[in-house]
């Protein structure tokens, strides 16, 4: 058994809201800046994690998570460092679209991969240029498992994305495709993870929301 001091705690943020959001506009790597309700979101999980001691603080290199994490770092007087690793998913030529165009127009793929297991929904791609949860985990996992054996022992700031968060809880066991559908990650939102470099073990979340077995989840 691994002991508890070689644990990471990783407390993984969503950003606060933009103005896209608001729009239901696809962003992917794409930036939108933070509306006041999402700065005022930021503020509330600083709050709500005022008294954790971290060691570090990363963030996707976007302005909405970047700004969302110097909010929470400013009182703690930490660093923080951007990276690619924790960007979105990349939506390619459809950033800046609103979602219900998009899923108009891929219908037919859509409907698909509704019908499919969680494990093919896992390599699925609705078109070329959007990242399968696959290619997004390989990125985002690879990450967080250097950055648990970098700091042992330790708490871990990060903060990411809705999609990226989603997805991760998904790959982790903690609830299914149908079972976190698109939007169950609400800004300001965090699941704090503990892992070793190799295993993960999901230990709360907050203001992720599980739908019914039976709801149907939209693809991103």
């Amino acid at each position: 058994m691994v002991s508890g001091k070689n644990f990471c705690t990783l407390y993984l943020v969503r950003h606060g809201e933009t103005e896209w959001n608001i729009t239901h506009t696809i962003m992917g790597h794409t930036d939108s800046p933070l509306t006041q309700t999402g700065i005022n979101q930021a503020k509330d999980t600083a709050k709500k994690l005022k008294d954790i001691n971290f060691a570090a603080v990363f963030s996707s290199d976007l302005l909405r998570a970047r700004r969302t994490a110097e909010i929470i770092a400013a009182e703690k007087k930490l660093a923080v460092e951007t990276t690619e690793a924790l960007r979105e998913r990349t939506f390619g030529r459809y950033e800046g679209q609103v979602y219900e165009d998009y899923q108009k127009k891929f219908a037919r793929l859509i409907k698909k991969y509704q019908k499919m297991s969680d494990e093919d929904r896992f390599t699925f791609r609705t078109n070329p240029e959007v990242e399968s949860d696959q290619e997004l985990m390989d990125r985002v996992i690879r990450f967080l498992r250097q950055t648990a054996v970098a700091y042992q022992g330790k708490n871990v700031l990060l903060v990411t994305h809705g999609g990226v968060l989603r997805v991760l809880l998904i790959r982790l066991g903690f609830a299914g495709y149908d079972q976190l559908p698109a939007y169950a990650v609400d800004n300001g939102a965090y699941a704090r993870i503990q892992c070793d470099g190799v295993d993960f073990f999901v230990k709360e979340t907050y203001k992720v929301n599980q739908a019914k077995p039976t709801a149907k989840a939209e693809p991103y």
